[in-house]
């Protein structure tokens, strides 16, 4: 016998809280995602362990989930006010506040498990450092005009891990170099969104690298690009990647021109654009990594 006006399920507030951890929006899984599998398959030298894959994998969808949701919560009263975020869960009231916060929590302790169950000591140290980085981002555009760094070390926090899970030591040189490579990848795209709120970021009075650089911003955004290129080459030397892997990385630069090329008036859909092209970046020089050790004939 079927209660009235007590459904099962609420489907509204399902979608709701699909929404506010972007599950309709899985670019930001992508662009956290390929960096992980780039370190993973170095770091293993082309044949990562499958249960260090599944839980980076899910570990992925978990810290990116959870960063929306707290990023949401500290943006609570700035989204109302800005047009491509006010009808987002919070700003438009389906979800209250105190909601994102447990279900922040939630998620960062389903993370936490995991890395407890499956990751070695080490690990589960800079595991520790992760959530610190992923929770203090979205409160940093009121602090300084540099979130986007702060968001590149978060995004790049992965790469130390997936080499102290594969090999349970202090992370190497390349290590680090993966990582300065993401944060300056992530800067760039970032500051790409960055520039398609930045009308509104400035009456609002939030900081951001697009109001810093100012008239540079398009300048900016290409050293950063060939800065990241460069790494990659430096990458590549390092890790005693073939000729497959460069070439696919020449490639690549197609992407950054086609960004620039979107980016060159400033259009506000046209920069959200050229964020959103940085998955296909990414999963291109996880193509290269991939295709070294899987069909060079001298690997």
């Amino acid at each position: 016998m079927r209660i009235p006006n007590a459904p099962l399920l609420d489907i509204s507030r399902a979608a709701s809280y699909a929404k506010l951890i972007r599950l309709n929006k899985p670019v930001g899984i992508f662009l956290l995602l390929w960096p992980t599998l780039w370190a993973l398959f170095i770091a293993a030298e082309g044949i990562p362990n499958l249960t260090l894959l599944v839980v980076f994998v899910i570990g992925v969808i978990l810290m990116r989930s959870a960063g929306c949701a707290i990023n949401d919560y500290a943006d609570r009263d700035i989204d109302p006010f800005v047009t491509r975020t006010r009808q987002r869960p919070i700003a438009s009231g389906a979800i209250q506040p105190s909601e994102a916060l447990l279900v922040f929590a939630v998620l960062l302790l389903l993370a936490l498990l995991l890395a407890l169950i499956f990751l070695n000591r080490l690990t589960i140290l800079f595991a520790l450092g992760g959530v610190v980085l992923a929770a203090s981002y979205p409160f940093m555009k009121r602090l300084h005009f540099l979130p986007q760094v702060h968001l590149g070390a978060a995004f790049a926090w992965s790469i130390p891990m997936a080499f102290t899970a594969t090999n349970n030591q202090y992370p190497p040189p390349i290590a680090w170099l993966l990582f300065t490579c993401t944060v300056l990848w992530t800067t760039a795209y970032d500051t790409m969104y960055a520039m398609a709120d930045r009308e509104e970021d400035l009456k609002i009075g939030v900081k951001s690298t697009a109001i810093l650089f100012g008239p540079l911003d398009k300048f900016a955004v290409g050293l950063m690009q060939v800065f990241v290129i460069a790494c990659l080459i430096l990458i590549g030397i390092n890790a005693h990647l073939s000729w497959i892997y460069f070439v696919v990385v020449a490639l690549s630069i197609g992407f950054f021109i086609y960004q620039q090329l979107l980016i060159k008036h400033r259009f506000a859909d046209r920069c959200f654009d050229a964020f959103l092209n940085n998955q296909y970046f990414g999963l291109m020089i996880f193509i290269g990594i991939f295709a070294h050790y899987w069909f060079n004939p001298s690997s």
